[in-house]
């Protein structure tokens, strides 16, 4: 039987935890604050510590800080348990060495479902493979020689149109790559104003960047039309990257692209006219997409321009007229996509 430390100061959520906890057949130790739990976790050394943040005589950071430091308890998994006002300490927990957070308030799935993912992660790690296991799966990650054939042993799953896979704030479990469909990724500021990131399609991957330096997803993903994803697991997509060097290789020379594609744009954003950033919008949807036809709302076109929907509107009225583009039922035709091009780097002051 598991054992499980729930470090926790509001009696309620406490004595609810721990019933739940002994329902699914877990042993529960119990603590009412910080200094407590740490007593308790060096003298049962717990398999799991689920721990409250705000709590007197010690917080959580402390707690986890603390037992980091020590040999015996610094490879304890360690759940954190924070209000919906805490999410902006999540980076902070995670600097320190957090496994996984659950959002106050949290229903029974969920907390046993994280639950049960840390512990299956560390019997995984405790496990010894022998020369069999190891060179059968040093031999099927060879044979993945494209980040596409990952998606193979991935689970998938459907999205319908106007559905979000992940928001701002929540904490990463895999990365996606999209087998069907359309995505976009886009960041809100704290008036409310969008900006899209990229708009991603068939055989783009994406989610990974938060992935890899362990933080809380600082934008947020949505479906643009009926969605098929592949999900690649955190334990799973690590173990790939740390046991094949084709893939790895390919993944950080497509990690590096993106960034420098990011970089380019921030410039752009800075220094370039609207009809400039309209035209280098519409250039890339039309060369990612390989189609004439871009379908597009003029709201998510400005997005990813920057701009007000009306300037982007303004733009597209003078490029029709200009015969670089054709409008027709809400789709956006390249006409010359060479003359289309010479606006994107061409200083034209309006």
């Amino acid at each position: 039987m598991k054992k499980i430390l729930l470090i926790e100061d509001n009696d309620e959520v406490r004595e609810n935890t721990a019933e739940i906890l002994e329902l699914a057949n877990y042993q529960v130790l119990t603590a009412e604050n910080g200094k407590v739990g740490v007593e308790r976790a060096i003298q049962e050394i717990p398999d799991l510590i689920i721990c409250d943040i705000m709590m007197p005589e010690l917080d959580g950071y402390g707690v986890l800080h603390i037992l980091n430091k020590r040999e015996d308890t610094d490879k304890i998994p360690f759940i954190f348990l924070t209000a919906k006002a805490e999410r902006t300490d999540f980076r902070k927990g995670m600097t320190l060495g957090a496994d996984d957070y659950l959002t106050k308030p949290f229903d029974d799935t969920e907390l046993l479902d994280a639950i049960e993912i840390r512990l299956k992660k560390v019997e995984r790690l405790r496990e010894t493979p022998n020369i069999e296991d190891l060179n059968q799966f040093l031999s099927n990650a060879k044979s993945r020689h494209r980040m596409e054939d990952i998606s193979q042993s991935a689970q998938t799953r459907s999205y319908k149109k106007k559905s979000y896979i992940y928001s701002n704030g929540d904490i990463p479990r895999a990365i996606f790559l999209i087998n069907k469909g359309k995505v976009k990724t886009f960041a809100t500021n704290e008036e409310g104003k969008e900006l899209i990131m990229e708009i991603l399609q068939e055989g783009d991957f994406f989610g990974y960047k938060s992935l890899l330096v362990n933080e809380p997803y600082n934008h947020s993903a949505y479906t643009l039309e009926e969605s098929e994803l592949a999900m690649i697991g955190k334990e799973d997509f690590f173990a790939l990257l740390y046991n094949n060097f084709d893939v790895a290789e390919q993944f950080i020379q497509m990690l590096c692209n993106r960034v420098s594609e990011k970089e380019e744009r921030l410039l752009n954003l800075a220094y370039n006219t609207v009809r400039q950033r309209t035209a280098e919008a519409l250039m890339k949807l039309y060369e990612d997409h390989q189609q004439g036809e871009i379908s597009i709302t003029r709201d998510d076109l400005a997005k990813m321009v920057g701009t007000a929907t009306e300037s982007v509107i303004r733009v597209l009225s003078e490029f029709k007229d200009e015969n670089l583009v054709q409008i027709k039922t809400g789709k956006i035709k390249i006409l010359a996509a060479d003359k289309l091009q010479q606006v994107e780097t061409t200083n034209y002051w309006r």
